[in-house]
């Protein structure tokens, strides 16, 4: 496995098998550096997290799930043989060939989407291989080994990753939400198809520009703001 290669404004650390999610969380509360990456590449699985500090309300500020995502795209995208093909969920999701192969989990200071949070955290899990690759068995759940990308090492793709997401915040401060907006938009997975979150259920019919959720049903429409889905911290 290669070391990951950070770029520059990124710290990596490893956690030594800690829940990476929580770690950041964790540190992120106690006051720690925007950038910071925490990560842990088992056997299986590549986790990380990665800290923000947001200068912008939480309901702008959610956009770098977004941006993570479009980021692991491009990362993929990049190494992937050419069959493969990732879409993403508006919850987080990560879809490869169509079913799941892990997921982009939220946390941040405050849940109200008019304040400005100290810190907000975007993590990655991801599934590389399992045990058996005997799909069939789970038609919805994959992974980067059972798609034809087993060969790829989740080191270096941590490092694409980081590197891809940093151009799209980049092109994000430069260029403001219309460029992330119709590239997520080209991404999304089932757009057009129904959609049952825990509350609500309808039609998927895009996104506003904060990347709320549009959902129809018997004529009416109804907006879920992407805050609904950041994660409780401890």
């Amino acid at each position: 496995m290669m070391t990951p290669l950070f770029p520059p404004l990124f710290d990596g650390r490893a956690t030594a098998g800690a829940d990476p999610f929580a770690a950041a969380c964790t540190e992120a509360a106690a006051g720690c550096d925007a950038g910071l990456v925490l990560y842990d590449i088992g056997p299986d699985t590549l986790r990380a997290a990665i800290v923000f500090a947001p200068e912008v309300p939480l309901r702008q500020a959610m956009i770098m799930q977004p941006i993570c995502g479009i980021g692991f795209q491009n990362a993929l995208g990049a190494v992937a043989p050419p069959e493969v093909s990732l879409h993403l969920e508006w919850q987080g999701g990560l879809r490869l060939n169509g079913a799941r192969c892990g997921a982009l989990r939220s946390a941040a200071a405050s849940r109200d989407p008019d304040a400005l949070p100290s810190w907000l955290v975007v993590a990655l899990d991801l599934h590389m291989r399992s045990d058996t690759e005997e799909t069939g068995l789970t038609p919805d759940e994959t992974t980067l080994a059972a798609e034809g990308c087993g060969d790829l090492d989740p080191g270096d793709l941590l490092g694409a990753w980081l590197r891809h997401t940093l151009v799209w915040i980049n092109r994000w401060e430069a260029e403001g939400v219309r460029p992330v907006h119709d590239t997520w938009t080209g991404l999304a997975h089932g757009l057009g198809d129904m959609l049952s979150l825990s509350a609500y259920s309808g039609t998927f019919r895009g996104i506003d520009e904060d990347f709320g959720l549009l959902l129809q049903q018997d004529g009416d429409a109804q907006i879920i703001p992407l805050t609904d889905i950041l994660e409780e911290t401890s």
